[in-house]
């Protein structure tokens, strides 16, 4: 037998909670095959098996927190079908004489699974199972798992974004459960209708398999809830607004991003820009990289970034590193490389801790700009709406005025009212604004 526990996921976790099982007594595991998924305040993530065999009992239910170092589950040795109930197969195994099934156990079946078997025939002849059935074996511990109308968050989003209908796939996980491999099956075939029908009325919106249900909420949604009240209510938070001619940006942009692909293998987006902007700025403005503590203001000696990632789970804030000092090609591929590993659940929980100041694309959904919440201990966060052409009021050297189609965005920082004046905001805002319209990055591109 091998405990499988709940390791260290970073410096800071102290604990987690099971928010589901991967898998249900009985089942045979692979070595690192995922038992379990733990959610701890840091960063979800799974739990693999250390050994090979079959699972024989599940310690801590879903919905549980435990410490780090807690016995989570036992794996033992042997086929899993030594480990499924099969009641039949401790008479076989009796010797001839008639004996209570008690006195000789199957010592593979766990607890959990076995159930009250009654005494073997006292003759030798087949046994009337047919006729004369035990009584069911004990159920298994539940779990969502289970259940085949079960769906996962992240397998709804996937069929909402792929516009498959959840009730025409069928499943092929544990119990019939519907799995992410299925919904892509599912999306991949080819529409082929049995009759030509008339055309029908476009449909606005779709809807929702959510609608007109309940779950409870994730601990990692719980976090985030508790963060942001607080964070309202610790501090006084208000939001200042600039807009930005971004025309020479996207023009440097348009000219590298073929060379920048294949030289680098990342697109290019804008968020490098914004990020470098953002993080060059904070070097002049102190105030904006800082953080309450008690009666003091501590300034930060580096340019930490978190940067936002929506995920299924809700959103996680990876940190980039010393940022200022950074050029556009490892901050795309940081960029690319945490965003993925933060939505496969890969992040390691200090990845997501020691930011002092946030960047978040509000533009990437279409969004002009929003009021971004700030999340203690840090003081801002910048957001970044969509950058797109609109007529604007341009003029040339002679000071004569046009208008002109150009790339613009909305740049919004909110920002702790209680150390930063709405006059450091516009500072601190104005400095990024001119880097940007600038568009002079080519010696950052790093290419």
């Amino acid at each position: 037998m091998s405990e499988v526990v709940l390791p260290a996921l970073g410096e800071s976790v102290t604990e987690g909670t099971v928010t589901r099982w991967l898998k249900k007594v009985g089942d045979t595991v692979e070595v690192d095959e995922p038992l379990v998924e733990v959610s701890t305040d840091k960063v979800d993530t799974e739990i693999p098996s250390p050994v090979a065999g079959v699972l024989q009992q599940i310690l801590v239910q879903e919905d549980e927190t435990i410490e780090v170092g807690a016995v989570l589950a036992i794996v033992g040795e042997g086929a899993a079908s030594e480990a499924a109930p099969a009641p039949a197969a401790p008479v076989a195994e009796a010797p001839a004489a008639p004996a209570p099934v008690a006195e000789t156990p199957a010592p593979a079946v766990p607890a959990e699974v076995q159930a009250p078997v009654a005494p073997a025939p006292t003759t030798q002849a087949p046994a009337p199972v047919a006729t004369t059935p035990p009584p069911p074996p004990a159920p298994p511990v539940a779990t969502e798992s289970d259940d085949p109308n079960y769906v996962t968050p992240i397998v709804r989003k996937l069929a909402s974004d792929m516009g498959v209908d959840l009730s025409t796939v069928r499943g092929t996980g544990i119990g019939g459960r519907i799995r992410k491999e299925d919904v892509v099956a599912a999306g991949s075939q080819p529409s082929t209708p049995t009759a030509p029908a008339a055309p029908a009325a476009p449909s606005s919106t779709q809807v929702s398999p959510l609608r007109g249900t309940s779950e409870p909420m994730s601990r990692l949604r719980k976090v985030l809830a508790e963060r942001a009240v607080a964070s309202m209510q610790q501090s006084a938070q208000l939001t200042t607004v600039v807009e930005v001619d971004v025309t020479a940006v996207a023009q440097l942009r348009d000219r590298v991003k073929a060379d920048f692909l294949a030289k680098t293998g990342n697109k290019l987006s804008f968020m490098p820009f914004f990020t470098l902007a953002a993080a060059e700025a904070l070097r002049s403005h102190p105030k904006i990289n800082s953080t309450v503590e008690g009666e003091n203001i501590v300034y930060h000696d580096g340019e930490n970034i978190s940067f936002a990632v929506d995920t299924e789970r809700g959103l996680l804030t990876p940190v980039l590193r010393n940022t200022a000092s950074m050029s556009i090609s490892e901050l795309a591929a940081q960029i690319a490389d945490m965003a993925e590993r933060t939505r496969n659940n890969q992040l390691k929980p200090d990845e997501l801790s020691g930011g002092t100041f946030t960047v978040t694309n509000t533009g990437s959904r279409g969004a002009l700009f929003d009021t971004p919440v700030v999340f203690l201990p840090q003081s801002a966060i910048l957001g970044t709406g969509i950058v797109s052409k609109r007529p604007a009021v341009v003029s040339d050297a002679s000071g004569n005025e046009a208008i002109a189609i150009r790339s613009m965005v909305y740049l919004a920082l909110s920002y702790d009212h209680r150390i930063i004046d709405g006059a450091d905001a516009s500072r601190y805002l104005a400095d990024v604004k001119q880097r940007l319209e600038a568009g002079a990055f080519e010696p950052n591109l790093g290419i």
